[in-house]
């Protein structure tokens, strides 16, 4: 067990008092193995509220006051993109294991930061990617594993949302890390990549907003196997939200909510249609909590669902397409772009000197 509570329940942590922290408290708390002890933000009376709200016993006005509680055995960092460099590398420092929410840092330097400090640490480290530990998600590599489809040949995602957002909405604006490459865009890049592994090329076109990030972009990913990847990514339409995984014997295909499927159905030259399932009643905030808990028992240091090298992989595809459309965030160097070898360096060798 990787806590001290002398039990099988995981105490967890929650820094950021957002929408998305309550909606993945309220998932939690109906986990009969979790619990939720403590609550941190910038602001006193917001993580008191929050607290209060949803009987959370501490509540800590700080970020460092949340990471020092050693009764915690996780932390979930559900802050705007733009301080989970910092606030994921404070828990860290501190030895808490972290599950840090999608996208994983603004560029792959600082997510190289982080994965160094946790295997330098030799603690847990996972990016909140739900689809990965989706049973249906699980299925379909399987399949794609035993040859179902044959050669994976194309990958078609897209994740849009109708907006209209206002300029100071988050999605809006540049010290969030705002746009929707990296909120939404996240989710074709990691489907694509689950499949085909990090691109040999990337190319993206889109537009940018007044603010300057991106407001509609397609990417075009392609791998020296001839095998390309087709996604587009948007905060001012309501697109599909549909994917395809082709092959030269056949095509998965994901319904409307690809990124936290129910099913899918696989097509084959003369045979009917297999519509496949994989129920196992549990929520996508569920299913990522509870691989973070089966890894801490056994004492883990990352998820084989959701492993670091592939979060570096995936940043370092976004990186590229923001290089091509010209977004830049508050704080960044020019030099974004031609860190990433060195981030990943970086980690790699911080984690073999830890063994």
């Amino acid at each position: 067990m990787a806590g001290t509570s002398g039990s099988d329940t995981v105490r967890w942590g929650i820094l950021a008092t957002g929408g998305i922290a309550a909606s993945f408290v309220t998932d939690l708390l109906e986990m009969t193995d979790a619990q939720v002890i403590a609550v941190g933000s910038r602001r006193p009376e917001s993580a008191k509220r929050f607290a209060e709200r949803f009987g959370i016993p501490r509540a800590y006005g700080g970020w460092k006051e949340l990471a020092a509680d050693d009764d915690i055995d996780v932390i979930y960092v559900a802050t705007p993109h733009s301080a989970h460099r910092a606030s994921a590398g404070l828990c860290l420092e501190a030895g808490r294991a972290v599950l840090c929410e999608k996208p994983f840092t603004l560029n792959v330097r600082e997510a190289g930061e982080l994965v160094g400090l946790a295997r330098a640490r030799g603690r847990f480290l996972m990016e909140a990617m739900w689809t990965y530990c989706d049973p249906v998600v699980r299925r379909m590599t399987e399949l794609i594993h035993d040859g179902a489809i044959g050669e994976v040949r194309a990958v078609h995602a897209d994740f849009g949302l109708p907006g209209p957002f206002e300029p100071d909405h988050r999605l809006r604006d540049p010290a969030l890390g705002g746009g929707a490459l990296l909120d939404l865009g996240v989710y074709p890049v990691s489907l694509a990549q689950l499949v085909l592994g990090e691109p040999d090329e990337v190319r993206a076109v889109g537009r940018l907003s007044p603010e300057g990030v991106d407001v509609n972009t397609g990417l075009a990913l392609g791998w020296n196997s001839g095998a390309v990847a087709l996604l587009s990514c948007s905060i001012t339409a309501d697109t599909p939200l549909t994917a395809a995984v082709t092959g030269t014997a056949g095509r998965i295909e994901f319904p409307r909510g690809f990124f936290h499927p129910e099913r899918f159905v696989l097509h084959r030259p003369g045979r009917d249609p297999e519509e496949i399932t994989a129920v196992d009643g549990m929520s996508g905030y569920q299913r990522e909590a509870a691989e973070v808990m089966r890894a801490l028992r056994a004492g883990e240091t990352e998820s084989p669902l959701v492993p670091l090298d592939g979060t570096l992989a995936v940043m370092r595809t976004l990186d590229a397409a923001r290089e091509r459309l010209g977004v830049r965030y508050p704080g960044e160097d020019a030099g974004v772009a031609a860190a990433t070898a060195t981030a990943t360096a970086t980690a790699a060798g911080e984690g073999e000197g830890e063994g």
